[in-house]
């Protein structure tokens, strides 16, 4: 193996110590680049220090340098801004799909693109309520497994798990496994699902993608694609709670004023609202009618009622009867 020179070294260590050490509170000066380099066995001379900087100015790395005590050059523009790093740690710790210990190792590589200052602000701790962490790392390679189907028009082949008593993963369909062309990922109430066109019932199903094991790309291109090419997968998302499944039907919900919030948060901004009364409004979307919805209708109270169709009315109606009579 050849020997690099010295001078390179000095380039790279000059380059690697401002990029993990400074930032706009924490410069470097000439001298302490010079005590950096005679640490790693390196002389150097402040004219030699200067002419480095320039290149990796050249180079693009932009470089500032600052006469105000404590005087020193520091690295000012980055990948991601901290705000952003912060984002993206908050997000990495609050994600119910994300495993402790991968949450661990990512939030580790986030803080190498800042300062060893800055990073220091990215151990945060994130307190999010009703979350339980993921206890597998599956997820990862089944979201790429997918992506790699997507990519390549390809059917997949998977087993589908569920949960039993005992806490465990346990096959569904007798351990037969499904065949899908999936279509795209969605990410809905904290979870991964992939939807996929099924082509023995010939519709768009979802499958929970930290559920799904042994996923094998098919020879058979996907089937489908119709019915993607006006698929609206934010459309679905409203109109699915939770990913239960169900008959999807145009429903009227009629509302008291107060719950705007809450139906703009589930609905989005989109949804046409028209006033009812003085008090109330109604609103019209498709959704797919199960016992999901109807649990959401129930965390909303009194000021919330179906008002079309009259069969999803007594639907709901039946559903508090039966609560009211298991009591």
């Amino acid at each position: 193996m050849a020997k690099v020179s010295t001078s390179k070294l000095k380039l790279l260590y000059i380059m690697e110590t401002l990029q993990k050490q400074t930032d706009e509170n924490n410069r470097l000066s000439t001298a302490d680049l010079i005590e950096m380099l005679h640490d790693k066995g390196i002389k150097a001379e402040r004219k030699s220090i200067y002419d480095d900087i320039e290149t990796l100015k050249e180079f693009g790395l932009d470089i500032m340098y600052d006469k105000e005590e404590p005087a020193g050059y520091y690295v000012v523009d980055r990948e991601f801004e901290l705000p952003e790093l912060k984002l993206l740690v908050d997000a990495v710790q609050s994600s119910k799909f994300i495993t402790l210990r991968k949450s661990a190792s990512l939030i580790k590589k986030l803080e190498k693109l800042a300062s060893h200052n800055e990073a220091k602000q990215l151990q945060r701790q994130v307190f999010v309520t009703n979350r339980v962490k993921a206890m597998n790392e599956s997820i990862y390679y089944n979201v790429d497994a997918i992506h790699v189907a997507i990519q390549n028009n390809n059917q997949i082949s998977f087993g589908y798990m569920k949960w039993n008593l005992d806490k465990r993963l346990e096959p569904r369909n007798q351990g037969r496994d499904v065949v899908a062309s999936p279509w795209a990922l969605t990410w809905d109430d904290e979870n991964y699902y992939m939807l996929a066109y099924d082509e023995t019932a010939g519709i768009v199903k979802h499958y929970r993608v930290d559920k799904m094991r042994n996923i094998r790309q098919l020879s058979g291109k996907r089937l489908g694609k119709d019915i993607f090419n006006n698929f609206d997968a934010a459309k679905f998302a409203t109109c699915t709670f939770g990913m239960f499944g169900g008959e999807t039907q145009k429903v009227t919900l009629e509302c008291d004023n107060e719950l705007i919030g809450a139906i703009l948060d589930r609905f989005g901004t989109n949804v046409i609202i028209v006033p009812s009364g003085k008090d109330k409004f109604k609103i019209t979307h498709d959704i797919t009618v199960s016992g999901q919805f109807f649990g959401w209708l129930v965390g909303l109270g009194p000021g919330i009622r179906i008002a079309y169709p009259k069969n999803v009315a007594d639907q709901f109606e039946a559903r508090i009867e039966s609560m009211k009579q298991e009591k």
